[in-house]
């Protein structure tokens, strides 16, 4: 599968505005060092850190899914063609145990963006992620665990939530088997 260029779309829109990256650091509230890595494609962001830095730059997170192509009104996407992002990476440097595939990249000015997430592995950290928009989410298969601010939500295959993406959220593994999720993100 092709991959994204996502590093290169960040540094050129860091570039564009004449800016360091300690000073998108410091905005976007993440180290230098991860915005460097990030830039450099050797980690792929989690959808959360995406949203805060397409909302600092002023520009729609779909942008990063995109490729250099005229606007069209509709798009097909065939499985053999999805973009996949792996080596998802908190702001600590720790592996997410989840990895997601864009499900529409051609589509540009989209209002919402969808992807597969698959949760491979129970996550060493639980930490939460907040953002601008709104999420859905469909348990494919597996068993998930949704922390929604202070509750714990379990979700079977063929359950679905729908929240505010301002709400601190993170999406587990339950018993640390392999859960197939499809997301839609709004911005």
């Amino acid at each position: 599968m092709r991959e994204f260029n996502i590093g290169a779309k960040i540094k050129k829109l860091r570039l564009s505005k004449k800016l360091t990256l300690q000073a998108v650091a410091k905005e976007t509230g993440f180290s230098p060092a991860l915005i460097s890595q990030i830039e450099n494609n050797n980690v792929s962001p989690p959808i959360a850190t995406l949203s805060r830095i397409a909302k600092f730059f002023d520009v729609k997170i779909g942008l990063f899914f995109t490729e250099d192509e005229e606007e069209c009104r509709y798009e097909v996407v065939r499985a053999h063609e999805r973009k996949s992002i792996p080596r998802v990476i908190s702001k600590a440097g720790t592996s997410q145990g989840y990895s997601y595939e864009s499900l529409s990249f051609h589509k540009q000015n989209k209002k919402m963006e969808p992807f597969l997430l698959s949760i491979t592995q129970k996550a060493l950290e639980e930490n939460t992620y907040s953002h601008d928009g709104e999420e859905f989410l469909f348990i494919m298969s597996g068993t998930a665990e949704l922390v929604l601010d202070e509750k714990r939500i379990i979700l079977e295959p063929g359950d679905c939530v729908y929240f505010d993406s301002a709400l601190k959220h993170r999406l587990l593994s339950k018993d640390g088997t392999e859960v197939k999720v499809l997301a839609v993100v709004t911005r």
